[in-house]
C-alpha cells in the first residue's frame, strides 16, 4: 500500500470510530468499548453467519482479503500462529472471524482456498464475504475504511477487534505489528472474565 493513502485511512478512521490499542496492565480488565456491531455475511462454506453466532465465545474479528500481496497475509499468518497457541480452546470457546474487503472477487471458494494455505482451523475461524454494500457498512461500523484502486488493491484500515462473549467490543489493534502474545493473552483473559 502506498503511505499517503494508508495515512488518509488512518486518520479517518482515527476520526470515525475510536481505536483503542491494549494499554491496560496485565493485571486489569481490558476496557469497554461498547456493543460490538452484529452482522450477516456468507463464510467460505457457503453459510450465512452472524457475530451474535458466537456469543459465549471470545471473538477476533479482522478485515482482510485474499489478493492482497503485504499486510493480509501476515496478519493471517499472525492469527494461525495464535490459533495454534490457543490448544483446545480454540473453536469451542474462542474464535476467529476474517471479513473481506473485497468481496467483488472473495468467494467462499476464494476464501475457502484462502483459509486452507494458511492453516486455519474451520472449525473456529470463519472467513466472510458477502454483498459489497453490507460488507462496506459492516467494516465502516468496525472502524474500518477501503477503497479499491485502479489497480486492483485494496487500501484499507488494518483493524482486528476482540469482542468478549456478551458481545460488548473491548479492544482493537491497528496494524499488524502488534504483540502475538499480548493479543492471546487477551483472548484467554477475556475467556477467563467470563467464566
Amino acid at each position: 500500500m502506498s503511505t499517503w493513502p494508508v495515512c488518509v485511512l488512518l486518520l479517518a478512521q482515527l476520526v470515525a470510530w475510536p481505536a483503542y490499542a491494549h494499554d491496560a496492565p496485565h493485571d486489569q480488565r481490558l476496557p469497554t468499548i461498547g456493543q460490538a456491531p452484529d452482522f450477516t455475511l456468507v463464510s467460505q462454506d457457503g453459510v450465512r453467519v452472524s457475530l451474535h453466532d458466537f456469543r459465549g465465545k471470545v471473538v477476533a474479528v479482522s478485515f482482510i482479503y485474499t489478493y492482497c500481496t503485504d499486510v493480509c497475509p501476515m496478519l493471517t499468518a499472525h492469527m494461525a500462529s495464535v490459533q495454534e497457541k490457543l490448544g483446545s480452546a480454540f473453536g469451542p470457546q474462542i474464535a476467529f472471524v476474517s471479513i473481506t474487503v473485497d468481496p467483488e472477487r472473495d468467494t467462499p471458494d476464494v476464501l475457502k482456498e484462502y483459509a486452507q494455505n494458511f492453516g486455519a482451523d474451520l472449525k473456529g475461524w470463519s472467513f466472510l464475504t458477502g454483498d459489497p454494500a453490507v460488507v462496506h457498512e459492516v467494516g465502516r461500523k468496525y472502524g474500518v475504511i477501503a477503497k479499491k484502486a485502479a489497480n486492483g488493491e485494496v487500501d484499507h484500515t488494518l483493524l482486528t477487534s476482540l469482542v468478549d462473549p456478551n458481545g460488548i467490543l473491548r479492544v482493537q489493534y491497528l496494524g499488524v505489528r502488534f504483540d502475538l502474545e499480548e493479543f492471546r493473552d487477551d483472548l484467554v483473559s477475556l475467556l477467563d472474565e467470563s467464566k
